[in-house]
Formats: C-alpha cells, sequence, structure tokens
C-alpha cells in the first residue's frame, strides 16, 4: 500500500472528497464521528445504524454502495468503540479490521475520515503508523525464494489520511515517518525470513554496503585478518567451526554535528546457529536462522532513519559469523581471549552470542560514543520470563542508565514494541566466577538472562549502555512463523525522540 495525507477545509468537505471508498468512524450505541455526522446529514448512515447492520464495536465494518450526494464511490462504516474512550487497543482492532476491508474492495484508492487525534493518551503519529504499519503487514509475503509465488494482495493500493487543515503539518511528518519505520521493519523481516545458506555473514556485509550506497551512509566490513589483529579472540572463537567467513560490519549515518558523540547500536549476527559443540535438539532447529535478528534489526534501523534523513549521528556494529560444530569448533572448557584482555573459560558454545558481542563492545570504546545499545537473540531464559510480549532491557542502575533504560522504554510504549527492564547487579556476577579464566561464559540456570547481561556489562564500563535481549519477540513460531520487525519500532522512535532533544528550540 501506498500513503498520502490531504488536510480538508470547510471548502473542501468530506461529503465532496472524490475516492474510490470514504472510510468514516463510528462508535457504540449509535454515536457518530464528526466525519460520520457530515455523510448522515444526507440520510446515508441511519438507516444502516437502526438496521442494526453495524454496531459500532471496535473492528466492525460495513460498507455502503452509491451514496446519494457524496462523491465517493463507496462508504465505509469502521467501529470504533465507545466514543469516550477510544483505546489503543481497540483502534489498533479497528485498523487491522480496515486493512482486511480494504483488501476486498474492488477499487484502487480510498481515502480515511478517521478522529486520529481522539484516541485516548495517543497523538496523531500514533494513529497514523498504527494504520501504516498495518497496511504494510497485511500485504507483506515471505515468498521470495518460493517457485509459485503467494497470491499478490487485492483491493485498494493507494491510501490517503484526512486531515484538519490545523494537523496537516504534523500528519505529513507523521507519514514520512511511519513509511520509513515500515520500509526498515520489512528489511528486518525479509532478512530474518531467509535461510541460513542465503544469508550468511556475507549476505549481511552486502546488505549494508547496498544500504550505504543507497542513502550515502559510512561503511566498513573487517575479515578475519582484521580481526585478528584486533585481537577479537573471543569473537573469532565462535567462527573457528564455520566454512563461512566471520564479518564486522560497521555502518555510519553522521546526520548530527560533527562535535556530537554517537549512538552506536550493536547488533548480534549469527546467521545460524548449531549450539557449536554443545549442540542443540534438532526440534525447531530450523528458526536458529533467527538468530541474526539483532543484526537484521540494526540494518532495519538504519534503512529507516537514513531515509529520513535524522539529524543525528549513530553508527551500527554488527558482528556476524556461524556457530557451527567442525573438527576445528571450540570445545567446552576452551579459554578464549577477548579483544579486552579479558580470558573467558567458554562453559557451553551454545552461549556464543555473548561471545561475539563482547569483542563487539570493546570495539565501540573507540567512538566515545554517548550510549550503546545492543540488540541480540541471547537467552531462552528471557523468553522464560517475559513470554514473546515484552523484549528484556538490561541496563547498570545508576542515574545516566535509568535516564536511557527510561527513553528505551518509552519508545516501546509509544510504539507498542515494548521492554521490561531486567536488573544487572554485582551480585549475579558471582555466577559466571571461573576457576581458570577471569569469567566463564554461562552461569547456570537460575536467572540465566540476567548473567548473560552481567557477562556483557563486564566489558561496557566505559560508557553507558542498555541491552536489548529480543529472543521472545524477534520472530513468531507456529502457523504465524516469521521474523516480526521488533525492535525496530523501539529502537527508530527512541533516535527520533534524541534527535528532537537535540534540535535547538526557536527563539
Amino acid at each position: 500500500m501506498d500513503f498520502s495525507t490531504k488536510s480538508l477545509d470547510a471548502k473542501n468537505a468530506v461529503t465532496a472528497v472524490k475516492t474510490g471508498a470514504l472510510v468514516v468512524g463510528i462508535h457504540e450505541n449509535r454515536k457518530l464521528t464528526k466525519a460520520a455526522a457530515a455523510l448522515d446529514k444526507l440520510g446515508a448512515i441511519s438507516a444502516a445504524l437502526k438496521s442494526g447492520d453495524i454496531s459500532g464495536k471496535p473492528g466492525s465494518t460495513l460498507l455502503l454502495r452509491g451514496v446519494t450526494g457524496i462523491a465517493a464511490e463507496r462508504i465505509v462504516l469502521l467501529g470504533l468503540g465507545a466514543e469516550d474512550d477510544i483505546s489503543d487497543k481497540n483502534f489498533a482492532a479497528a485498523a487491522q479490521a480496515l486493512v482486511r476491508a480494504l483488501a476486498t474492495l474492488g477499487c484502487d484508492d480510498a481515502a480515511l475520515a478517521l478522529p486520529f487525534s481522539g484516541i485516548k493518551g495517543r497523538d496523531l503519529a500514533w494513529a497514523i503508523r498504527n494504520v501504516v504499519l498495518a497496511g504494510r503487514d497485511f500485504t507483506y509475503r515471505s515468498d521470495a525464494l518460493k517457485s509459485k509465488k503467494d497470491p499478490a494482495p487485492t483491493g485498494v493500493k493507494k491510501v490517503t489520511f484526512l486531515t484538519s487543515a490545523d494537523n496537516a503539518a504534523a500528519a505529513k511528518t507523521a507519514l514520512a515517518e511511519a513509511v520509513a519505520l515500515a520500509n526498515g521493519m520489512a528489511l528486518t523481516k525479509e532478512l530474518g525470513n531467509l535461510p541460513g545458506n542465503v544469508c550468511t555473514p556475507t549476505y549481511l556485509a552486502n546488505t549494508a554496503k547496498k544500504l550505504a550506497k543507497d542513502y550515502k551512509l559510512g561503511v566498513e566490513v573487517l575479515d578475519r585478518k582484521q580481526l585478528e589483529a584486533l585481537k577479537m579472540g573471543s569473537f573469532l572463537s565462535v567462527t573457528n567451526g564455520s566454512e563461512q567467513p566471520p564479518k564486522f560490519i560497521v555502518l555510519k549515518h553522521m546526520g548530527g554535528k560533527a562535535k556530537d558523540a554517537p549512538i552506536v547500536l550493536v547488533g548480534k549476527g549469527i546467521t545460524f546457529d548449531t549450539g557449536g559443540i554443545s549442540l542443540k535438539p534438532g526440534l525447531n532447529m530450523d528458526e536458529m536462522k533467527y538468530d541474526m535478528c539483532g543484526a537484521a534489526s540494526v540494518l532495519g534501523t538504519f534503512r529507516a532513519i537514513a531515509e529520513l534523513g535524522l539529524k543525528l549521528n549513530v553508527i551500527g556494529v554488527i558482528p556476524t559469523c556461524e556457530n557451527m560444530p567442525s573438527g576445528r569448533a571450540t570445545k567446552p572448557g576452551d579459554i578464549v581471549t577477548s579483544m579486552s584482555g579479558q580470558t573467558i573459560e567458554v562453559l557451553n558454545t551454545d552461549a556464543e552470542g555473548r561471545l561475539i558481542l563482547c569483542d563487539a563492545l570493546t570495539y565501540v570504546e573507540r567512538f566515545k560514543p554517548a550510549a550503546v545499545i545492543d540488540i541480540a537473540t541471547l537467552t531462552g531464559a528471557c523468553i522464560v520470563a517475559l513470554g514473546h510480549h515484552n523484549s528484556g532491557l538490561f541496563t547498570r542502575e545508576d542515574e545516566a542508565h535509568d535516564r536511557l533504560a527510561d527513553e528505551l522504554l518509552a519508545a516501546g510504549r509509544a510504539t507498542g514494541d515494548t521492554a521490561w527492564r531486567m536488573p544487572v547487579q554485582d551480585v549475579y556476577q558471582e555466577q559466571l566466577k571461573s576457576n581458570f579464566a577471569d569469567i566463564a561464559n554461562i552461569g547456570g540456570q537460575p536467572a540465566g538472562s540476567v548473567t548473560a547481561a552481567c557477562f556483557l556489562e563486564r566489558f561496557t564500563r566505559k560508557y553507558t549502555w542498555a541491552h536489548l535481549d529480543i529472543a521472545g519477540t524477534a520472530w513468531k513460531s507456529g502457523a504465524a512463523k516469521g521474523a516480526s520487525g521488533r525492535p525496530v519500532p523501539l529502537l527508530t522512535t527512541y533516535l527520533l525522540n534524541q534527535a528532537r532533544a537535540a534540535k535547538p528550540a526557536r527563539a
């Protein structure tokens, strides 16, 4: 679906909008929105309401054709729920129903005359983003490698948001941000859904290079010899068993002032995770192609902010490789030396994400970052703790880290891409003690997601840092199997908020 905005004034009434389908909202108990009331002055809706053909409950729809005195060919009535309480849940349900209804129509275009500013606790931008993401999600197809493609989306292809003249500028900005976000999520989904024999570390590196070319970003890809020169022994220990060469990707979007410290996003890029010598059970192992969703979310976020030309300095760092068993693979009990100089006893080769991330987190010190956020499908323990609704958010407990956590949590709430804060405390470090090295790479079953974060924390003490464990939110299993595109909404919104905060106020 393509989207645009159009403002309405007294001379451009909703009744005069020429479109294949005009969508207006109604409430429960037969109460009309402003746009619906304007149409009903001509008697277009009363009969449908009296007949009980539509209830006004969230997501209910009714199609009216050939309404006299109205320029639109069709009127779609959309239930929004109670008039005085259009909750975000109800509006989201209505948006989902809306895109399904538009897909059944025999016209190419539609205009939406809905109360975008009337959702409880939400703003115009939230409502527009909700509709755009619902539309793009509905039309998304994961058939890139099928010899016979899935049926193409039918129905409406162009959607226009009708807003008041006062909201015209805000609506245009909101739509641009929503479309960029949708494009970023689409890239993240596409990368996540590709199989491991296609989406290799080299494939991710080439994707980063294409992004850089398309949007004039800075890019650097380090290979094995350069990683060896940097003494990234922890990262390289994970790739020992694979035939695929490791890559270390650095993307730079320098949209802010030259002197401004960058925000750094670090994405885990294990393009397939067998567990290595600590081999995973075979059941559902195919889903370990999603172990690079942290990397995919960094690339998707860069796609979004680059499209928007965000006035902020952002650097993306992606360590990427496979974790495979072979005669060269790292063994349980092996000790490796990280870039930081700390030695690590590898008690379990399936706890490999933290081994590649720790060297990346040391590498980013050179950027003197304002903040660093790593994103990783790191632990099954996070799914045990939080299920598939919230990503796990881990930071230290002090003023700077509390502020970073609050900003990330707020961005998640604003987009529905929510996270929940978990502890990072020294008491958990006891579980990572080793008799033979500075640190062990696992701390046992208790608080597994916390000890994983505490492992990473040891490599981040020179800057403000947060860790997002997206093991439960990056993809869906079962009949709806596929990458979710999360946490691109959270990350993009956080960066947008940082750019707005950095923009000087007008005199």
